[in-house]
């Protein structure tokens, strides 16, 4: 069963559903420009240029991207810069306003890269005769890589947070609120890891086919 099935959802509503978070972001770009604020036009610049990603790997690589894939990454890259808008009249953004926000984000996005690296992982384990990944080790695999990919985020985000505290200017998007606030975020980051461990075969199975055959061509 196809991941567009399992979300109950029909492929076109699925498609609709995408581009309607493709248009609300391009949408942010004019808020951010009105509002004049460098930071908030770089995110939601990255978070839209994220939404097209699907098109552009179904295009130009060949990798199959059906609705439900397509949704899971622009849904991922749509909360997370949504989530930075300064809600009028309050100055606060939904981060700060509804605490669960980030964790949300936080498994969700975490769940795409695990997706990204289950994909690549499986491609070799799969088609290459030299390599053979018991099931149990693929498991553990995706949890280490989505966590290890949450410290080096954790720690960018730390980075420029310092950066900008020290020109005088405000970041958006990038800020951490303690030691209990990281290491939660990276709980939220493992169970993203842990659902597509779980769910991976199951949905992924055509992508890291094409990864193969996409890797195969490079060599040839």
């Amino acid at each position: 069963m196809r991941l567009r099935d399992r979300l109950g959802l029909s492929e076109q509503r699925q498609r609709q559903l995408s581009r309607g978070m493709q248009l609300t972001l391009f949408g942010l770009l004019f808020i951010a420009l009105e509002r004049q604020e460098p930071a908030l036009l770089v995110t939601v610049g990255i978070g839209l240029s994220v939404t097209f990603l699907p098109a552009i790997l179904e295009r130009d690589h060949e990798i199959p991207m059906d609705a439900g894939l397509t949704l899971w990454i622009t849904a991922a890259a749509f909360l997370h810069t949504f989530g930075v808008v300064g809600i009028p009249g309050t100055g606060n953004s939904l981060y700060g306003a509804i605490p669960i926000y980030d964790n949300i984000t936080h498994a969700l996005s975490a769940s795409v890269v695990a997706g990204v690296g289950y994909a690549a992982v499986r491609a070799f384990d799969e088609h290459s005769e030299g390599i053979h990944l018991p099931p149990r080790f693929m498991f553990v695999f995706i949890l280490v890589f989505v966590v290890a990919f949450g410290v080096v985020w954790e720690i960018l985000e730390f980075s420029i947070a310092q950066a900008a505290a020290a020109l005088g200017s405000e970041t958006t998007g990038f800020s951490q609120h303690g030691l209990d606030d990281t290491l939660l975020d990276l709980v939220f980051d493992a169970l993203g890891g842990v659902i597509v461990a779980i769910w991976g075969a199951a949905h992924l199975t055509a992508v890291s086919d094409a990864v193969w055959e996409r890797l195969r061509g490079v060599e040839s």
